[in-house]
This record gives structure tokens, C-alpha cells and sequence, in this order.
């Protein structure tokens, strides 16, 4: 399925203008990731986030703990960062008009934690008159004492009741530009805050399992957080937290958008059976080195390719592929389109497969 298929079944949201792109709505679901340098050492900031742009972050995050540390906006943007910079900021409202009029993209605040109304109003205006969106980020450690106490734990009406309250003290002061992050460090309770939500407001909500853990156990607890969500059609930009380099959290993303058939542009949607007995040809092998080599195409329009292991399920899986093969005894029948063209060898399954794919993509 293409992400224009996936928009048929996807929440409707508002749209909403973070730097030159937008979130919510019908635009492509937007990868984010944070970067982890000291604050105050704006060149390793910088470098990090140039590192995440270039493995395809489209937009970055930076803690923005003091005054001082917002030098290091201007400062990207001047050394060729380009995707929005969304300035994360606790408590302290003068950081965030200070990042305002330095030409951040994005705010991360939670309205009913910098004090009082006049506070909320001033950083409300100052966004408003920038055209910045705010982000109001909610999570299982940090909900209020009232909350905590209705419902004796974070749990995920609480959760959204949280995210609902931060969302009105904008709304008060006519405030739309927002953008909600509801997260928990296990799935099952970051899914269901996030379903409960999004049958409440219009806002595009931004997804992930926080404190999700090491590079592999988090892949998989992001996978399943945000891919039950994205197959619900909720989530409007995604961010996968590992305790990791921030730039692999970039391929853990795009993974789960591409697994969940709403990544933005063209793919190859590659279908591999998980081989049994009946294999009589190295699928394992040819289905890596597909994969790989795969990723070498520049591609039109979205496709999908079968590799099947032998004649039982095969042909059928095959059959509803753009192109594909099913495997016999050192051979396998080539099928497009769910007619059989031929035989080729083992040897040359991946080639022709390739071949066939640039043929009917046009590619020279």
C-alpha cells in the first residue's frame, strides 16, 4: 500500500506548518529525532544534528535548558541544518520566547508547568506572530500531583486527560498551532493513551515509546507502539528512542513507516516467505541480497516483489505481486503480475528480478 492509500484509512487532522513541511492532514508522516550533545557545547549539537539530517531525519530536536544554550539555533541554521529544530524547554517561559525570536521551528512546552497565565499568554503570542507551532508533550513520569491522585496512576486516560488540560491553556488564548506527544515506556499503555486522544481533539500527535530502551529491545517495543498506531491510521510524525546513536533511530523509523505501508514516496514492498523443508533453493540468501541491492533503486512508484520458497504457497503470494518468484528444485518460475513469464536459474533470480523491476518502473 502506498501513502496514498494509507491516507484513505488515516485519521483526519488539522495541518499544521513546522518550518517548510507540514504535519497532520494528508502530508507524509515525518521522522524526528533528538540529539543527545551537551547544550552548552553548540559545535557537537550542531554536528549531530547535521549527521541526523543526512541519515533523513526531517526534523530535529535539541534541549534548550537555559538562555544561553538558544544561541545554538541561528547557529544551525547558519551551518546548513535545514530541517525544522523544535527547542525542548521545561519550565522556564523566557527560554521559550527567547528560541522564538531566534527562528526556531517548533516548541516543545507544557503550557501548566511555566506558571501563570500571563506566562502561557506571552509564549502563546509570541508563537502565534511567528507562525510557530507549539508541541505539548506528555509522559507516564512527569504527569501532574491532581492527575496522579484521580486515577492512582499513569494510566491512559490519565494520560490524555493531561494532554487535554496542557492543550486548553493555549486554546484559552486562541491557540491552535499544536501538536501533541502522549508517551509511555511500555506499548501497551502509549497505544491506548494515543486512541483515547485522538477520538478527542483534531490535533496531529507525534508517537513513541519512551525510555524505550538499548538498540534492539527498543526497535521493537517502538515497533510495536507506533506500528499498531500507524495501522489504525493515528500518528502524524513519529520518533523511535533508543538508548543509542541518535542517527539509528533514523533506520528504525523508516523500518517501521515501511513495514506499516505508510512510508512517504516510492518502495519496494519486499515479501519473503520464512522458508521450511520444502525449500529447495537459498531463499535466506537471495532475500538479502535483494534487499540489498534494492536499495541502489531509485524508484517511480511504489511496488511489490515476492521471493517464495517453493510451489505450495508460492505461486499464490506471487500472483498478487507486482513481480515475483516461486521457488523449485535450483530454479524458480518468474511471475508478473500474477502470470507466469519463466524459468530462470538459481543463479539468476536476483538479476532478472532487478531487470524486470527497472523495466516496469521505466528505469534505464
Amino acid at each position: 500500500m502506498s501513502i496514498y492509500d494509507y491516507n484513505q484509512y488515516r485519521r483526519n487532522t488539522r495541518k499544521i506548518k513546522v518550518g517548510d513541511i507540514y504535519l497532520g492532514g494528508d502530508a507524509p508522516i515525518a521522522i524526528q529525532s533528538m540529539a543527545n550533545a551537551p547544550a552548552e557545547d553548540i559545535g557537537a549539537v550542531v554536528s549531530q544534528c547535521l549527521a541526523l539530517q543526512k541519515a533523513g531525519c526531517e526534523i530535529v530536536r535539541i534541549a534548550v535548558p537555559t538562555v544561553e544554550a538558544a544561541r545554538a539555533i541561528p547557529a544551525m541554521k547558519e551551518s546548513g541544518v535545514t530541517i525544522p529544530v523544535v527547542a525542548d524547554i521545561h519550565y522556564d517561559y523566557r527560554i521559550a520566547l527567547e528560541c522564538a525570536s531566534l527562528g526556531v521551528d517548533k516548541i516543545r512546552i507544557n503550557p501548566g508547568n511555566i506558571g501563570e497565565d500571563s506566562r502561557v499568554k506571552a509564549v502563546a503570542t509570541a508563537c502565534a506572530a511567528r507562525n510557530i507551532p507549539i508541541r505539548i508533550g506528555v509522559n507516564s513520569g512527569s504527569l501532574e500531583k491532581s492527575v496522579l491522585e484521580k486515577y492512582g496512576a499513569p494510566t491512559a486516560e490519565a494520560l490524555a486527560e493531561s494532554a487535554m488540560y496542557h492543550a486548553s491553556l493555549l486554546e484559552k488564548f486562541d491557540f491552535n498551532d499544536i501538536i501533541i506527544s502522549i508517551k509511555a515506556s511500555t506499548p501497551r499503555e502509549m497505544v491506548r493513551a494515543n486512541r483515547i486522544l485522538a477520538e478527542r481533539c483534531d490535533y496531529p500527535l507525534h508517537l513513541g515509546v519512551t525510555e524505550a530502551g538499548g538498540a534492539d529491545m527498543g526497535r521493537i517495543k517502538s515497533a510495536v507502539g507506533i506500528g499498531a498506531l500507524l495501522c489504525d491510521g493515528i500518528g502524524d510524525t513519529i520518533r523511535v528512542s533508543l538508548t543509542a546513536d541518535p542517527t539509528d533511530e533514523i533506520g528504525a523509523a523508516k523500518a517501521i513507516l515501511r513495514a506499516s505501508s505508510c512510508e512517504a514516496g516510492a518502495n519496494l514492498n519486499i515479501v519473503s516467505c520464512p522458508t521450511c523443508g520444502r525449500t529447495k533453493i537459498d531463499l535466506i540468501s537471495l532475500a538479502a541480497e535483494l534487499e540489498r541491492r534494492a536499495g541502489e533503486l531509485r524508484l517511480k512508484r511504489s511496488m511489490k516483489v515476492a521471493v517464495m520458497g517453493c510451489a505450495v504457497n508460492g505461486p499464490g503470494e506471487a500472483r498478487e505481486a507486482d513481480i515475483g518468484i516461486a521457488g523449485g528444485r535450483g530454479e524458480a518460475v518468474l511471475i508478473r503480475r500474477g502470470e507466469i513469464i519463466r524459468k530462470i536459474g538459481e543463479g539468476d533470480i536476483i538479476d532478472v528480478l532487478l531487470n524486470e523491476i527497472k523495466k516496469m518502473q521505466e528505469i534505464k
